[in-house]
């Protein structure tokens, strides 16, 4: 990579292990028939877009799954261990790599989130690593349902990129979804895309950084 002076790491299946395969299973599971296009890597129902950007709640998502699945007797815990199931956990050594990153760059997280997920992850992060949140591992971390805006769209880049006054051309952003890459492309930043967090070390490792 040329002339990296920042770094802006996208969270789920670059840091920290998803697997979408599981949460179509868990909501298929609930009763919802088509699941790839309810919930899935590429696109996914408003109802997703709304949490993730803080717009409704945890009480008001339960009860859009409630009315898509037609299982009205569905109780919060059972949509939320669906909703969850696609969370797995962080590699060992992932957090050093990041620790390393920091010291070398400006290092920032932008991640898709929302109540649920977030509540399940500070509890990981406390209960596996013995940490009560990412921000130790970077200069600033963003997570969408804390600020009202989503990727891909351009305001969520142009607020970090303008609060945190970063040279696009001297930003590197790495994510696992080629929509929020092409995003940051046109707004000059330069992209890697993460297949896996499994693969994170190697991938920084391949860049040279």
């Amino acid at each position: 990579m040329r002339n990296i002076n920042n770094i802006i790491f996208d969270y789920g299946n670059v840091i920290f292990q998803i697997d979408f395969m599981r949460a179509k299973q868990a909501f298929q599971a609930l009763g919802i028939q088509d699941a790839d296009s309810f919930f899935s890597h590429k696109e996914q129902h408003a109802l997703f877009d709304k949490l993730d950007t803080g717009k409704i709640s945890a009480a008001e998502f339960y009860e859009g799954i409630r009315g898509f699945s037609g299982g009205r007797e569905l109780s919060d815990e059972q949509i939320r261990d669906a909703w969850n199931a696609l969370l797995i956990g962080v590699p060992k050594g992932n957090h050093e790599v990041l620790l390393e990153m920091k010291s070398k760059y400006r290092t920032f997280l932008l991640s898709n989130n929302n109540e649920i997920h977030y509540r399940f992850l500070m509890d990981y992060l406390k209960k596996d690593y013995g940490i009560a949140d990412n921000s130790g591992f970077f200069e600033k971390d963003y997570y969408s349902h804390l600020m009202g805006m989503r990727k891909p769209n351009r305001e969520i880049f142009e607020f970090v990129i303008n609060k945190q006054n970063l040279v696009p051309e001297e930003t590197l952003f790495i994510d696992d979804s080629p929509q929020h890459l092409q995003t940051a492309k046109e707004l000059g930043l330069q992209t890697v895309l993460s297949t896996s967090a499994d693969s994170f070390q190697e991938l920084i490792k391949g860049l040279k950084l």
